[in-house]
């Protein structure tokens, strides 16, 4: 089987519909696995929900930020974790279509599979198992921990797979034991370059193969519409997830 992961796409519609003509360009894959934080961030919520709950070939779960969102929208109580950026999220509730309300409720935070064999594991970031019910005001996904081997192998014990795929930190991680691959193909909406993140899997034959891409896209319209739209905390959101980059097109 091959298919396609992406994840944190984060409110950004040219990063994804970059992504998905790469993909769908791509002979053989018969999937795409969306790990979460669709929306927050960027603008373009509804544009981003519009494109993937449009599609029968992409299986989805929720991240912290959909989560976060989506409690503010139905006035559920809130993480006070994420009071930081709690404007900026009822700036993207407020936005958010109320046909999307009901899908993104019902969305899991775990998938697994069986593929040729061999287990495999998505989920945004590491939850125990026992916080797997818990809503987002009580934080339930573990604290992000720093790239190695050693980490995530530790952070995912208590999780049995041969492969492992999640996002939530926004780098690519790409690590591998005697037992298992660890995957987080990187932010495909939040970049410091006008590139969009993203991996391509195959397993068949008890093996597994991971290729990372970038999909190459003008990100300028996307970038001057933080400005544009006076979305909450702007600068901070273009320094700290999109590198200061210039959205006047070279």
């Amino acid at each position: 089987m091959k298919f396609g992961v992406i994840t944190d796409i984060h409110g950004n519609a040219a990063a994804l519909q970059a992504v998905l003509h790469e993909l769908d360009s791509n002979s053989g894959i018969s999937h795409i696995f969306c790990l979460g934080d669709m929306i927050g961030i960027g603008p373009d919520t509804n544009e981003v929900l519009s494109i993937l709950f449009a599609r029968d070939d992409i299986s989805m779960l929720t991240g912290n930020h959909d989560e976060a969102v989506l409690a503010l929208r139905r006035g559920d109580p809130y993480p006070l974790s994420h009071a930081h950026v709690r404007e900026h999220h009822q700036w993207i509730a407020e936005r958010l279509d109320e046909r999307y309300i009901n899908k993104l409720a019902k969305l899991p935070r775990v998938i697994h599979r069986t593929i040729d064999g061999l287990s495999v594991l998505f989920i945004h970031y590491h939850i125990e198992h026992d916080k797997l019910d818990r809503p987002i005001s009580e934080d339930p996904f573990s604290p992000i921990l720093q790239p190695s081997l050693d980490q995530l192998s530790s952070l995912f014990i208590d999780y049995a797979a041969d492969l492992v795929c999640f996002g939530h930190h926004h780098p690519i991680h790409h690590f591998k034991s005697d037992t298992t691959i660890y995957l987080n193909p990187g932010s495909l909406g939040c970049s410091t370059a006008p590139t969009a993140p993203y991996a391509i899997l195959t397993i068949e034959r008890g093996q597994i193969e991971v290729e990372c891409r970038h999909a190459v896209y003008d990100n300028s319209h996307f970038l001057a519409s933080y400005e544009l739209l006076q979305v909450p905390d702007r600068q901070f959101i273009m320094q700290a997830f999109h590198g200061n980059q210039s959205h006047t097109k070279q």
